[in-house]
C-alpha cells in the first residue's frame, strides 16, 4: 500500500468512526426536541434534509443529478419506495426516542444485520454458512426471549430493524449511490411533507418558528445537516476501508444509543431484559467474529 493509501485509508477509518459515533449519539439530539410533536420533527427532518442534500448534489453533479435519476423508470418507482420506508423508519424512531424507547431501539440496529441475512436468504437467494445460522438462531432466542418475558413483541425494535432492512434491500438492487438515492428519496417527500408543514404550522397554531422558540427551530433546521452529514461521511469512508471494518465498527451507534438509554435517560433495565440483550449480543459476536475471519482468510499476502 502506498503512503498516500495509507492515508487515506486511515482518514476513512477515522471519518467511519465519527459517522457512527454521530448516529449514535442522535437520540440526544431528538431528545432536545421532546416538546415537538413527533410527527414535526419527522417532516422539518425531511425538508430540511432534502434542501442540504439537494445542495450538496448540485455543488457535487451539477444541476443534472435529478434529472438524470429520474430519467429510468425502474430506479424512480423503486426510490420513492424506499423514500416511504425511510420516513417510517425515521418517523419511529423519533417518536420512541421522545416516548422513552431508546433501550428498545437501539435493540432494533442490533437485530438489523442479522436480519439483513435472513433477508439475503429470502429475496437474493443468498446461503448461510453454518455460523450465520447459528448466529441468527440465539438472536431469534433472545427475542423470543424478551417476547415471553414481558408479554409482547418487541414491536418497535423489530419494525425499526424490518423497515432497514428492506430499505437497505432495495437500495442494494439499485444501482445509484447513497447521497444521489437519499436526494430522489428526499425530493419525492418534500412535497407532501412541506404541505403537511403549512397545514400543521399555520402561524395560528403556534408552529415553527416562533411557536417552538428560537432554540428548538433552530435545532429542526440543523436537523437536515444532521441527516446529510454522516450520510456524506459514509459514502466517503466506504469507498476507503475495507467493507470488514465497516462491518464491525458499525456496531458503535446502537452500543452507543443502548448506554444513552441506560446511564442518561434512565430508561428501565433488569436482568431479565439483559439476559435477552446478552444472547443478541452473543449471536452479533458469532455473526462478526466469523465475518471478520473469513475476510483475513480472503486476505491477499502483501511484501
Amino acid at each position: 500500500m502506498s503512503d498516500a493509501a495509507r492515508r487515506e485509508a486511515i482518514r476513512g477509518t477515522w471519518i467511519a468512526a465519527a459517522t457512527f459515533v454521530l448516529w449514535g449519539v442522535m437520540p440526544l439530539y431528538w431528545h432536545l426536541l421532546k416538546a415537538v410533536p413527533s410527527l414535526q420533527i419527522v417532516l422539518h427532518r425531511i425538508a430540511w434534509s432534502a434542501l442540504f442534500v439537494g445542495a450538496f448534489l448540485l455543488w457535487r453533479d451539477g444541476h443534472g443529478w435529478l434529472r438524470a435519476a429520474l430519467a429510468q423508470p425502474r430506479l424512480r418507482a423503486m426510490l420513492a419506495l424506499s423514500g416511504l420506508l425511510i420516513a417510517f423508519n425515521w418517523g419511529l424512531y423519533i417518536w420512541a426516542v421522545n416516548a422513552g424507547h431508546v433501550v428498545e431501539s437501539a435493540l432494533g440496529y442490533f437485530i438489523n444485520p442479522l436480519l439483513n441475512v435472513l433477508i439475503g436468504v429470502l429475496f437474493l437467494r443468498e446461503r448461510l454458512r453454518p455460523l450465520q445460522w447459528l448466529s441468527v438462531a440465539i438472536a431469534a432466542v433472545g427475542v423470543l426471549w424478551l417476547t415471553f418475558r414481558f408479554g409482547r413483541l418487541p414491536w418497535i425494535a423489530l419494525a425499526l430493524a424490518a423497515s432497514f432492512a428492506l430499505y437497505g434491500l432495495i437500495r442494494k438492487l439499485l444501482a445509484v449511490d447513497s447521497i444521489t438515492g437519499l436526494g430522489v428519496e428526499s425530493a419525492y417527500l418534500l412535497l407532501p411533507a412541506v404541505a403537511l408543514l403549512a397545514w400543521s404550522e399555520a402561524p395560528a397554531s403556534g408552529g415553527f418558528p416562533a411557536g417552538y422558540g428560537a432554540a428548538a427551530s433552530s435545532l429542526l433546521v440543523l436537523s437536515g445537516i444532521v441527516t446529510a452529514l454522516p450520510l456524506v461521511g459514509f459514502a466517503y469512508a466506504v469507498r476507503r476501508i475495507p467493507l470488514a471494518s465497516v462491518g464491525l465498527m458499525q456496531y458503535i451507534a446502537p452500543t452507543l444509543q443502548f448506554l444513552i438509554g441506560v446511564l442518561v435517560l434512565r430508561e428501565d433495565f433488569d436482568q431479565a431484559r439483559l439476559f435477552g440483550f446478552v444472547l443478541i449480543w452473543i449471536a452479533l459476536a458469532v455473526f462478526a467474529g466469523e465475518g471478520l475471519l473469513r475476510a483475513r482468510r480472503g486476505r491477499p499476502a502483501t511484501a
